[in-house]
């Protein structure tokens, strides 16, 4: 059986060089929540940051 991944929220931002480093906290402190935290960078807009929040 495959675990289902669900998108609650995906937020466009200015990137900053430290804007992962709210990503890992907050992927360290809710996993048990099942709250998983991601950050990339847009592939067209190399100083826009996609944030995206997702249920495991």
């Amino acid at each position: 059986m495959k675990d289902k991944i669900e998108t609650l929220s995906t937020v466009r931002l200015t990137y900053t060089e430290d804007l992962y480093k709210i990503v890992d906290s907050l992927n360290r402190i809710l996993k048990e929540d099942d709250l998983m935290f991601g950050l990339a960078l847009d592939e067209d807009d190399n100083e826009t940051a996609v944030f995206t929040i997702y249920r495991t």
